[in-house]
């Protein structure tokens, strides 16, 4: 199975930056896609941005010009770069990766979260 971790969380300012780090390892699974979801107060869980192997890159039009997210292939580990944060990007921010097993499976692991606040 596939370990997927957070790190970077933390309590910001408005208009601050923070970057978040997500390792998959554990596995030789293939990384198809690794995504940046988030989860506000009473919200639902949304795609904030996502990379796929061929290197194409979505983002939610809310943070589109504010965060970037970018892919380190060698070392299995994506990362989001949030610039310019608003108090509404306040969530639980949940990486996700869609893998292929040498056999040809897919499949999608969760990390379990990291924190970001964004706060006066």
């Amino acid at each position: 199975q596939v370990h997927v971790v957070e790190s970077g969380g933390g309590l910001v300012q408005p208009g601050g930056s923070l970057r978040l780090s997500c390792a998959a390892s554990g596995s030789s699974n293939s990384i198809n896609v690794m995504a940046w979801y988030r989860q506000g107060p009473g919200s639902r869980r949304e795609l904030v941005a996502s990379v796929t192997r061929s290197g194409t890159i979505t983002y939610a039009d809310s943070v589109k010009g504010r965060f970037t997210i970018s892919r380190d292939k060698a070392k299995n580990t994506v990362y989001l770069q949030m610039n310019s944060l608003k108090p509404e990007d306040t969530a639980i921010y949940y990486c996700n990766t869609v893998t292929t097993t040498p056999g040809g499976m897919l499949s999608a692991y969760w990390g379990q979260g990291t924190q970001v606040t964004v706060s006066s």
